[in-house]
């Protein structure tokens, strides 16, 4: 999954709070992209791990750098100095496993959220060639090297993967069936793209004799269509006077998945064969990889309601498998168990919530339990490998939801915070794991990025975002809290006051919330955004992560299965309610917002029972689950066939009767995530019931809405539109 309507009976004329707080000029600061701090990629270290390749902020050379000294080795490529083929600059680039080659990429377009097509080159980093990756095809997709650097398998537009040979520069063809809307080869469908987060899904064996893949078989899916006009952002200029059409297929909840299989590829007989996983209980196939031998190609499986995985050791030249795995829970399973799972060379790690919170076991090959990592009242959100001395690594929970701390685990299971205990911090390590990079950041300070050694020894501080600090150094600062509702539940909250406040005062309050199952929005970590702004205007900003959201363990997070909307709900106007208590709030003047998932709860907040919203603003809203993906919404739903009844009490659509305050929904029409059929869908039952809501709608934007200034116009319509309607 992962702004503006009023719906109301009567209007009545409002003053705003403060003068001016629509100014865009004075807002664009706190509005992406003026706020975004400067970022540090990870780095693209070479095998042996001393060294790092970066891009030049001008993308004409690609440059070596030592890893602990930051300083510059050597130029590997240079656009004005290569051979046989010329490029004017470089916007991407892999580094192939043995360090010899490059691939490098230009003119990207963007296909979905993650994945895209690119002019593709690969360079010889000692001979100084440069060829086109391929002569066939104008644009790949997902490039994928051997193992040796010595071949390239990608996907073109023909939906077929194709096998580029370095030393030969020819090009084989893996497969013939791919076909645009139907076949798709070694590549995901736009809802496992979204929802598993995953854009390619090739693997190559180790000793690059095999290329296995997966096959998704989408004829029966659904096709959904959207409509592209001319619009003014990036103009497109053939629809000035009708409009054309985007459709791709998009299965709802309830219809059919693109059927999926896997196949391997021999590149010595270039003869390709289905591999048989010996069930049949299974509807997806989030991964594949290899686990450290050419024989043993993991495939992972889930059941359609998500709630049973399987992991599969399969044997690509003998077609035999075998179960090592199995992962069960009454709801769903944590998606981090299969988007994280760790192949090492005799071992995997896997994330399982099974003992309530998610931890790491080791496992072998054989499906063997050896070790569990970690244990305790806190949840494993990411691990980072083992060291050569035995230590594992990982981020969690350690210190408490709200903080994010990376930690080592020695060989007794001692674990020691290499990070500060509070605020959020991740790690990036080197092959080999001598030194590693961390990002921290905290509610007062924006990221560092900090080079250390493996024993925790400073190495340099390549980002410290000291001007950032600075210029954001008096913008209101968030206060961490805890909000006991009137039900006894305790809720992990922020709120931001204004530059002025004074408890004397009553100020009116913007509940700012997103409430999707597994996310965090309070966390102490930099977010400087629209949120400071409207403190700076005399706004009170209050965040609240409900029941359902992530951090605190699994009987937390699952309340909401085959309910979503319902305790999140009672939770967020809970924390209206209590906001109307507080001295120094004015009770009549509190709004509630958010985007996507946000949005949706917005709309549930205001659509049912008392509200204790005087107004509302809703960015891309789900308004029923029966429009939105299969793999998302039955996670947490099922089926509409299996929970109708919850389908029916989630979905805002079914309740505009008890819209009585004004709501702003803003929507871009060529949203390929949440559909601006909701918008439509939600406003037409408004009008059937009587009512209405004001809309500002943003022509061939996605769910993103950015770009052209698109994304300061949204929070500009949203804190004028409580100014006039929250006197």
């Amino acid at each position: 999954m992962k702004k503006i309507i009023s719906c109301f009976m009567a209007a009545a004329a409002v003053l705003p709070v403060s003068a001016g707080i629509s100014d865009d000029a004075a807002m664009a600061p706190y509005v992406y992209p003026e706020n975004s701090p400067a970022r540090v990629a990870a780095p693209a270290y070479m095998p042996d791990g001393q060294s790092y390749l970066e891009l030049s902020s001008d993308r004409k050379r690609i440059v070596k750098f030592d890893s602990r000294t930051g300083k510059e080795l050597e130029t590997v490529m240079d656009v004005t100095h290569t051979r046989e083929t010329t490029i004017p600059e470089i916007e991407n680039f892999i580094l192939s496993p043995d360090g010899t080659k490059l691939i490098v990429g230009r003119e990207r377009k963007m296909i979905y959220r993650r994945s895209s097509m690119s002019k593709f080159y690969v360079y010889n980093i000692r001979t100084r060639q440069l060829h086109p990756l391929s002569e066939k095809f104008e644009r790949q997709q997902a490039p994928q090297f051997s193992p040796d650097g010595r071949m390239v398998a990608f996907v073109a537009n023909d939906n077929n993967i194709h096998l580029h040979k370095i030393d030969f520069k020819t090009e084989v063809d893996v497969t013939t069936d791919g076909k645009p809307g139907q076949i798709i080869n070694g590549v995901p469908d736009w809802v496992y793209e979204e929802e598993f987060s995953t854009s390619v899904s090739m693997a190559w064996a180790p000793d690059n004799m095999t290329l296995c893949y997966i096959k998704y078989n989408e004829t029966e899916v659904p096709a959904f269509t959207f409509p592209l006009y001319e619009g003014s952002c990036d103009p497109m200029t053939q629809y000035e006077f009708y409009p054309g059409s985007f459709t791709y297929k998009y299965p709802v909840a309830g219809e059919p998945n693109s059927k999926v299989s896997v196949h391997s590829y021999d590149v010595d007989n270039r003869k390709t064969k289905n591999l048989d996983i010996p069930v049949s209980n299974f509807e997806y196939i989030p991964r594949i990889a290899y686990g450290g031998a050419p024989d043993r190609l993991i495939v992972t499986t889930l059941n359609r309601a998500q709630t049973r995985m399987e992991l599969f050791s399969m044997n690509p030249r003998s077609n035999v498998a075998k179960s090592i795995l199995v992962e069960e829970e009454q709801a769903w399973i944590e998606p981090c168990t299969y988007e994280n799972l760790t192949l090492n060379a005799d071992n995997f790690v896997v994330l399982s919530a099974r003992s309530g919170y998610v931890h790491a076991y080791q496992y072998t090959y054989s499906g063997a339990l050896t070790r569990t990592i970690t244990s305790g009242d806190f949840e494993v959100t990411a691990y980072y490998g083992t060291d050569a001395k035995g230590n594992h690594y990982v981020q969690s929970t350690a210190t408490g939801p709200i903080n994010r701390v990376v930690s080592r685990i020695d060989a007794k299971g001692v674990m020691k915070h290499i990070s500060p205990e509070k605020g959020c911090a991740s790690a990036w390590f080197n092959p080999g794991k001598s030194v590693y990079t961390l990002n921290y950041s905290s509610s007062t300070h924006p990221p560092v990025y900090t080079l250390y050694n493996i024993d925790g020894k400073q190495q340099r501080v390549i980002e410290d975002n000291a001007a950032v600090a600075s210029r954001y150094g008096a913008a209101p600062k968030k206060e961490f809290t805890t909000i006991r509702t009137d039900e006894g539940i305790e809720l992990n909250a922020y709120i931001i006051k204004p530059s002025d406040f004074s408890p004397s005062r009553r100020y009116p309050v913007i509940l700012h919330q997103y409430s999707g199952p597994g996310s965090q929005q309070v966390l102490d970590s930099w977010s400087m955004d629209w949120m400071q702004y409207a403190a700076k205007k005399g706004y009170i900003v209050i965040c609240a992560d409900g029941r359902g959201t992530g951090g605190r363990g699994r009987q937390w997070e699952t309340i909401v299965y085959k309910r979503l909307g319902h305790y999140e709900t009672i939770d967020m106007q809970g924390v209206g309610r209590w906001a109307a208590r507080q001295p120094y709030v004015d009770g009549k003047r509190i709004g509630i917002c958010g985007w996507s998932y946000g949005g949706y709860e917005t709309l549930m907040c205001v659509t049912t029972g008392s509200s204790p919203f005087a107004a509302a603003v809703a960015i891309a809203p789900v308004t029923d689950w029966r429009f939105y993906d299969s793999i998302y919404t039955e996670r947490y739903m099922l089926t509409p066939r299996e929970n109708e009844d919850g389908y029916k009490a989630s979905a805002p659509i079914n309740a505009v009767g008890g819209l009585e305050v004004p709501v702003l929904i803003m929507h871009g029409t060529a949203d390929d995530n949440v559909h601006f059929k909701n918008t439509v869908q939600f406003t037409s039952a408004l009008q059937a019931a009587g009512k209405w809501c004001d809309l500002f709608i943003y022509p061939n934007m996605n769910h993103s809405i950015n770009g052209c200034g698109a994304r300061l116009s949204v929070y500009s319509r949203m804190l004028d539109y409580f100014d006039r309607n929250m006197r």
